[in-house]
């Protein structure tokens, strides 16, 4: 009789609590299923995995997710990750926003028919960084390119296509170790509590079976724990799964901003309903959704009733 599977996409993102579970056969016993594990290069091309019926849950970013559901896509936000996960690189030229008094329009004024690289569109950084630029800076023309894996960024800004770089703090890390690059716009200067990354589920393994949410969410905590109070042992495991990178290189991600948690706090969403209008706002989707279109908050509060740790 064959096994029955669960299937999880995944980004390249080092500080998801996949790279952790990937390590953990236990995840699979507790769940009794074979977990297979999938790795994708953005939100929206697990998005598209999600419309051809080739996954059960998703880590992603919020946008991609609220695009898909705005199109009757059948999915749930069931519990979070992180925080505050968007950070701008650029060569070591550039002035930093707290250089510039913490102005916006003086900061991307820099920038000014330079080249920006950014993930792909409707992606988080996209849609942070677009409605920054429609905030502040209407008239400076900046010239943003979207990428469909983050890598490329870094690439690209070695071969001087580009000035400067929106994305995680995996980037800023990546970037370092191939051109002279710095930190110019830290997580905390983007918007308060956006939410960096979520778990989604299908809505019909929610309700066939409710009792894999829980049990995934179990070990999702833990291991958001892992990330949050012991990031040494973190940085270790994730290296051995994740084995093109340190320890010493997986240590400087987190550190850069170490929000670590599974709750659904207000702050998160509301910084994702403040996405969704954005999205609206962008043309990204055509109608506004709710709340409860994107959450289901129920697991989560049970899983995790402790204050939010972000």
């Amino acid at each position: 009789m064959k096994k029955l599977q669960i299937r999880i996409g995944h980004l390249s993102t080092a500080y998801h609590t996949n790279f952790i579970l990937m390590a953990d056969n236990s995840l699979a016993e507790s769940m009794k299923r074979e977990v297979i594990w999938k790795l994708y290069g953005t939100g929206p091309s697990m998005i598209q995995a999600f419309r051809e019926n080739e996954l059960d849950i998703g880590y992603m970013g919020l946008p991609p997710a609220i695009i898909g559901i705005s199109k009757g896509l059948p999915l749930k936000c069931v519990a979070g990750g992180h925080v505050e996960g968007t950070i701008m690189i650029a060569r070591k030229n550039y002035k930093t926003i707290m250089d510039l008094d913490n102005d916006f329009y003086k900061f991307f004024k820099q920038f000014k028919n330079k080249s920006v690289g950014v993930p792909s569109e409707g992606s988080i950084h996209d849609v942070i960084l677009k409605s920054l630029m429609e905030e502040y800076c209407k008239e400076v023309r900046v010239k943003i390119h979207n990428y469909k894996q983050a890598e490329f960024i870094a690439l690209d800004m070695k071969n001087n296509k580009l000035e400067a770089g929106v994305g995680t703090p995996s980037l800023a890390i990546f970037a370092s170790t191939l051109v002279k690059s710095k930190i110019v716009v830290p997580s905390n200067y983007f918007w308060a509590d956006n939410p960096s990354y979520g778990i989604f589920f299908t809505e019909k393994l929610i309700k066939e079976n409710p009792e894999l949410v829980f049990e995934f969410l179990k070990y999702h905590k833990k291991s958001s724990y892992l990330l949050r109070e012991d990031p040494s042992k973190a940085a270790e495991i994730i290296s051995k799964t994740f084995t093109i990178l340190s320890k010493e290189y997986v240590e400087s991600v987190l550190k850069i901003s170490p929000k670590y948690c599974i709750a659904l706090s207000e702050g998160y969403i509301n910084a994702t309903m403040k996405f969704v209008e954005l999205l609206y706002k962008l043309g990204y989707i055509n109608q506004l959704i709710g709340v409860d279109d994107i959450f289901n908050l129920k697991f989560v509060q049970e899983i995790h009733p402790e204050m939010p740790h972000y």
